[in-house]
């Protein structure tokens, strides 16, 4: 399946890299500090901005205090990062095609992560500071098309989260989600899904997707090419 698209606008934490074990760890931690419960925060922090989840649960004047500290142990540690699978070989392979980031995370999380994880980083970048509103407002990826110079409509974004699926779809953009840290039913909002971004790859004009059927597919041709050809 080829999607049609100016450019591409994708989430990183859990799209492109893999940093839950880090976030848990330092949510637990904030958590004990703060009185909340760990679990209730974690069931819906992915794809947000911190300080929004954050002021689920706190006061309005204790969420600055209380988001810097949950940053500030974040920043703290790298371990556990890694890149998704696909995410090196797709962005690094883009054909032309525009893309950008937009992310729930503030400048400094998105440099650690993407330099442990070895993720190339595009020129176009939209971070938590960035933004009035975070996901599932869609003023990330909005502001994203715009610098751009594209249409949001023409646009897709690849997403992981509910929260993002949200934004953009709010954006006007086709939303395409990958299975990475949520099960198939909490992405039915998306206008498309794949497994991994394994399953992508980019022309100058769009994206292509592939299923896991036509990738073992492909996988046999490509043993039968190298034994010579089939018997007859």
């Amino acid at each position: 399946m080829i999607l049609p698209c100016a450019a591409v606008l994708f989430d990183v934490d859990g799209t492109l890299v893999d940093s839950t074990p880090l976030v848990e760890r330092a949510a637990r931690e904030w958590a004990a500090e703060y009185g909340v419960d760990a679990d209730e925060f974690l069931s819906d922090a992915h794809g947000r901005r911190t300080a929004d989840r954050v002021a689920d649960f706190l006061p309005p004047g204790q969420v600055a205090e209380a988001t810097e500290r949950l940053d500030a142990l974040e920043a703290t540690r790298s371990d556990g990062i890694t890149a998704l699978p696909g995410a090196v070989d797709l962005l690094t392979n883009m054909n032309g095609l525009p893309c950008a980031f937009v992310t729930s995370m503030d400048r400094a999380q998105l440099r650690t992560r993407t330099e442990v994880a070895a993720i190339p980083v595009p020129p176009t970048v939209v971070t938590a500071e960035d933004v009035p509103e975070g996901k599932p407002d869609p003023s990330g990826y909005l502001r994203a098309a715009r610098r751009l110079d594209v249409d949001p409509a023409a646009c897709i974004v690849i997403e992981d989260a509910p929260a993002g699926i949200a934004a953009g779809r709010a954006s006007g953009a086709t939303v395409l989600a990958v299975r990475t840290s949520h099960p198939p039913g909490a992405l039915s909002a998306a206008h498309h899904a794949v497994e991994d971004l394994t399953r992508v790859t980019a022309t100058p004009t769009g994206l292509r997707l592939t299923t896991a059927r036509s990738v073992a597919m492909a996988r046999v041709a490509r043993s039968v090419t190298r034994r010579g050809g089939p018997r007859g």
